[in-house]
């Protein structure tokens, strides 16, 4: 064999390893495992929702997630919840709670009501605590108002303030266990494929070092109830973010994604979930975005280790934790009557 023809033949296989690198063919089929009660994190008087997972320093798994206390209501997650931490020796739990690290941050603020649906993050050095919150405008309310609001809950006068008010921020530390800086400002206004708001925010860096920021907002010109997913991208994790033109999901109404960029893959991910499924988006460039090959990674339902299935009246908020670029944990915030709490089920085989 000529040196010429070692030389297409290697060029030609270089070629196919890199496309190799690149594709889209992360599956969670047959991979989720049965859950025991060390994977659902329940607090009496509370009610827990939005998970997000980090690995620490210390080589424990710290948990930020959304709670509000029982006495107000369901409804209340739009009026008093508050951002804690918790704590565990496994990414699917048992957790312990540790402390509240934010709270409503009262008049005068943009994030003056409520915080919810964090996403925590360390990139270069520091910790960042994305989150949702909302305020009242120039309207003068009081505590017994608010409360009365998450009893009433969409029907209220001012549930529609509130909710077209809603932002994304973010609060940094140089350490997960604080103390917690907010910016003055929330992160990016609606623009582009959405309008409205701007919540559930998902992020992650890509190879390039940029941040890529999905977002979600109303879906412009539309007068049914419909969500879109955005995404803006930035240079650093504080902004300013750019919106990009092309939405993430238009085609079906959903909520709550949360995203990771695959570096064994070379490919961007993100769950969420819609009406009647959990599922999965694509990405081979943060931008534009489709459907995954494995689209539905499951139905609205859980299975236990005694071989009881669990149907949840609500089950939201995936989040996908990864470890080295493998996917270890499904999370899942729950409603089933009056409780609700969240779900680790772990990855297995992937």
């Amino acid at each position: 064999m000529n040196n010429l023809l070692v030389l297409i033949i290697l060029l030609f296989w270089g070629l196919e390893v890199s496309g190799q690198n690149k594709t889209d063919n992360l599956s969670f089929k047959d991979n989720l495992g049965a859950m025991s009660e060390n994977n659902i994190f329940i607090t009496e008087g509370y009610y827990n929702w939005c998970s997000s997972i980090i690995k620490g320093d210390d080589g424990k798994y710290h948990l930020f997630y959304s709670r509000w206390k029982k006495d107000n209501k369901f409804f209340a997650w739009l009026t008093h919840s508050e951002i804690a931490h918790a704590v565990s020796d496994s990414p699917s739990g048992p957790w312990e709670y540790k402390e509240t690290v934010l709270k409503s941050h009262g008049k005068g603020h943009w994030d003056a009501i409520t915080v919810h649906n964090p996403k925590i993050k360390y990139f270069e050095g520091k910790y960042y605590l994305y989150y949702c919150s909302t305020n009242m405008g120039n309207k003068n309310y009081t505590e017994e108002e608010l409360i009365e609001t998450a009893h009433i809950g969409y029907t209220h006068p001012n549930w529609k303030i509130l909710r077209t008010n809603q932002r994304t921020g973010v609060a940094v530390a140089n350490s997960i266990n604080g103390p917690w800086t907010r910016m003055d400002q929330p992160l990016i206004e609606p623009s582009g494929p959405i309008t409205t708001l701007t919540v559930n925010p998902a992020i992650a860096r890509g190879k390039d070092g940029k941040y890529y920021l999905i977002i979600k907002g109303d879906k412009p010109n539309e007068t049914r109830f419909i969500r879109n997913q955005a995404i803006a991208i930035s240079d650093t994790p504080t902004g300013p973010f750019i919106m990009q033109p092309k939405p993430v999901i238009d085609y079906l109404d959903t909520e709550d994604v949360s995203m990771w960029y695959d570096a064994k893959r070379d490919y961007f991910y993100g769950v969420f979930h819609a009406h009647t499924f959990i599922g999965m988006i694509s990405s081979p460039d943060g931008i534009n975005w489709g459907k995954a090959t494995e689209y539905v990674i499951t139905p609205k339902k859980l299975t236990m280790k005694n071989g009881l299935i669990l149907v949840p009246d609500r089950l939201e908020r995936p989040f996908i934790y990864t470890e080295n670029d493998v996917p270890r944990v499904l999370s899942l915030a729950v409603k089933k009557g009056d409780e609700s709490f969240i779900v680790f089920i772990p990855i297995k085989n992937i």
